[in-house]
């Protein structure tokens, strides 16, 4: 059976940005540090990490681009140690506790103790070591809110090294860098590029992790590479208010239902129509909290004939009503 060009597999690069829009994103590249050899400090977690900042949200990812030397960093979620070094970049999708050091990272010290001391200017500079080799790198954080459903952030690995390799995003990275270390004369808040700068970052970076990966078995992004899923999920998510059926979505993505039902429970864990729902309750989720769209606008966007079977649907899956979620 042949397929319509528009609806060959979903790109993971187009899904991830996608999915990300659906997201209320907001952070800063907010810190410079340099240290000299020997030197290791390990982070709180994820939780102490927003209580610190005083951040709001529910989730926090954090992100290093290394921009001279070379260090090691352990997970310590099953203690995987990468190696680093300068062009390197590393995003925590989920915030992880991490230890960072070189030559090794035995010895580290609470981050908080490295600090500068409070009130921050804009780019404060954090220092530690012991006068050998040099290692810079610069920090920033992206905060979500509390989402019923991304598929994005949650199909991630918890620790995602990136490396840029001289190429358009290696020059995009540096050039974005360089603009927020010498934005000294303003905010974020009054600067529409750098409150979006993080954004655009750890967005390119993974939709860089994305096309160079290895294959997987599972998972969201094994399923956008997937010949029968990826057709799927690529007419969802590019026509969410469509009146879907399993009927429909297998002949247009060339396969009957049970072979399309079987592949999404194999590759992610849900049936075509539950993964549906919840791609437009998202959606939904975040048109209510960014526009002033009546209930009956947002329902028929994502799908839903009537305001009371959205509203249904969305206390259900979500837990709250959508008046509740909005006035949040």
């Amino acid at each position: 059976m042949s397929t319509q060009p528009n609806e060959l597999s979903e790109q993971p690069g187009a899904a991830i940005r996608a999915g990300l829009r659906c997201l209320q994103l907001d952070g800063a590249i907010f810190l410079r540090a340099e240290f000299t050899a020997p030197w290791a400090y390990e982070t709180p977690s994820c939780e102490q990490v927003m209580r610190l900042m005083k951040a709001r949200g529910q989730r926090v990812v954090l992100f290093h681009i290394f921009t001279e030397g070379s260090c090691r960093i352990r997970l310590e979620r099953g203690g995987t140690i990468e190696d680093f070094s300068a062009g390197d970049i590393v995003i925590f999708p989920s915030g992880d506790q991490h230890t960072v050091g070189y030559p090794s990272v035995d010895g580290a010290v609470p981050i908080q103790q490295l600090w500068p001391p409070q009130p921050w200017g804009l780019m404060p500079l954090m220092t530690h070591g012991g006068g050998g080799a040099r290692t810079a790198m610069v920090c920033g954080y992206l905060l979500s809110d509390d989402a019923p459903f991304n598929p994005v952030l949650e199909s991630l690995p918890p620790m995602i090294k990136v490396r840029p390799s001289g190429g358009p995003l290696a020059r995009w990275v540096e050039a974005s860098v360089d603009y927020a270390l010498h934005a000294t004369d303003r905010r974020a808040g009054d600067d529409p590029l750098l409150r979006r700068l993080p954004e655009l970052l750890v967005t390119e970076c993974l939709c860089d992790f994305a096309a160079r990966r290895p294959p997987e078995e599972t998972g969201w992004l094994a399923a956008l590479s997937d010949p029968t899923v990826g057709r799927a999920l690529g007419l969802m998510h590019r026509q969410p208010a469509h009146p879907w059926a399993l009927q429909e979505l297998a002949r247009r993505a060339a396969t009957s239902r049970s072979v399309l039902d079987e592949r999404f429970r194999t590759l992610l864990g849900r049936a075509p129509m539950a993964y549906l729902t919840a791609w437009r309750l998202q959606l939904a989720a975040r048109e209510l909290r960014t526009t002033t769209a009546s209930l009956a606008e947002v329902a028929g966007a994502v799908g839903y004939a009537s305001e009371a079977s959205f509203s249904k649907a969305f206390k259900r899956h979500v837990g709250v009503s959508p008046g509740e979620w909005r006035s949040r």
